[in-house]
């Protein structure tokens, strides 16, 4: 499972076709990607580590804060390009992206780990597999990637 989190002042979530939109204010954007042999213990350790990332200032500018810390909220949104994978050729391949019926029960279980640890009011989300404009005003800028196995030999 990949995150690739985003410090933001602010973002949103816009499906015109569905009349569907969300917006956060100071927070973090979570573009999530599910890959097809993730587990809920990836899914754990992923929506875990993202809820105590330090990476907002503190009064000393350094990145000591979490999102508890500073009532922030987070935006998350299904992202199976996260698993694109352009090694050969330029149109990416993406065998490696969970299917809709393992990656759905994923998604949303991460989306309830995130209520769990930061409570329903905070957490926002995209459509899984729906077409969405996504805002993002990154702060900093500050972007993590957020994997729950290592990648590479």
């Amino acid at each position: 499972m990949r995150a690739l989190v985003q410090r933001v002042s602010e973002a949103g979530v816009y499906i015109d076709k569905e009349n569907y939109k969300a917006e956060i204010s100071k927070g973090m954007v979570i573009l999530l990607g599910i890959k097809d042999d993730d587990t809920n213990e990836d899914l754990i350790f992923v929506a875990d580590k993202c809820s105590n990332l330090r990476i907002f200032e503190d009064e000393n500018d350094k990145m000591n804060l979490s999102l508890k810390s500073i009532d922030g909220e987070v935006l998350i949104i299904s992202q199976f390009t996260l698993y694109g994978d352009a090694q050969k050729g330029n149109r990416p391949s993406f065998t490696e992206a969970a299917r809709p019926e393992i990656a759905i029960p994923l998604y949303e279980k991460f989306i309830e780990r995130m209520k769990n640890n930061l409570g329903e009011d905070k957490i926002k989300t995209g459509k899984f597999g729906a077409m969405m404009r996504i805002k993002i005003i990154n702060d900093g800028p500050v972007t993590i990637l957020v994997e729950s196995k290592k990648t590479g030999a």
